[in-house]
């Protein structure tokens, strides 16, 4: 799902223009010593889930020794882009305590005390920060179906956030509603499979 990420009720002259940089740091931990043997994959309806999983298979090489080591909370970018996710998607590890990730992936973290890792899961389910990759992105550069998105140009990507407290009122909105739209659901699957068992009995 991709949302339009809006700007609460502040002024546009409260939230300040960072680039990520700023706000995270690079993951470029290695599994040198086969810590982890979750492979991982990022789907863009799904976000970083077990490759196995996903694709009933693996198709990731044998050695995973030269693979990102990812810790729950990391983040990381897809470059290929996917149905309305047309410059990639970025997702959070929130599945597994731990997983390892193709070097071909862009992975980091977010700072402490900086950023608001909700927040940011967010800002990167909106297509706010479109703009900024699609201006740094080679034009028609798409190498097997990979955007040419360089690991410093995506940190040097501008990004406009408000303050630390108002990032985190913002991600409880938007866990709140998330929660919400979650609980609907599944009493709409439950209401569908009762209307669904009644009919079945109505007519014997």
């Amino acid at each position: 799902m991709v949302i339009t990420f809006g700007k609460s009720n502040v002024t546009k002259n409260q939230w300040r223009e960072v680039r990520l940089g700023n706000i995270c740091e690079r993951v470029t931990r290695r599994n040198s010593n086969n810590i982890s043997n979750l492979i991982l994959t990022i789907a863009a309806q799904y976000g970083l889930v077990s490759q196995i999983d996903f694709f009933n298979k693996s198709v990731a090489s044998a050695d995973l020794s030269n693979y990102y080591l990812l810790d729950k909370g990391d983040f990381a970018y897809n470059k290929s882009y996917s149905g309305e996710y047309t410059w990639g998607a970025v997702k959070r590890l929130d599945l597994y305590p731990q997983g390892v990730l193709s070097p071909l992936y862009i992975c980091f973290r977010p700072i402490e005390g900086i950023i608001d890792s909700d927040f940011l899961v967010y800002l990167f389910e909106s297509k706010c920060w479109y703009r900024e990759v699609s201006e740094i992105c080679v034009e028609g550069a798409r190498n097997h179906g990979l955007l040419n998105v360089s690991v410093v140009d995506f940190f040097n990507m501008k990004l406009h956030l408000p303050d630390l407290s108002e990032q985190k009122r913002i991600a409880e909105m938007m866990n709140a509603i998330s929660d919400k739209i979650e609980h609907s659901s599944q009493l709409y699957t439950l209401y569908n499979n009762q209307k669904t068992y009644l009919l079945s009995h109505m007519f014997i």
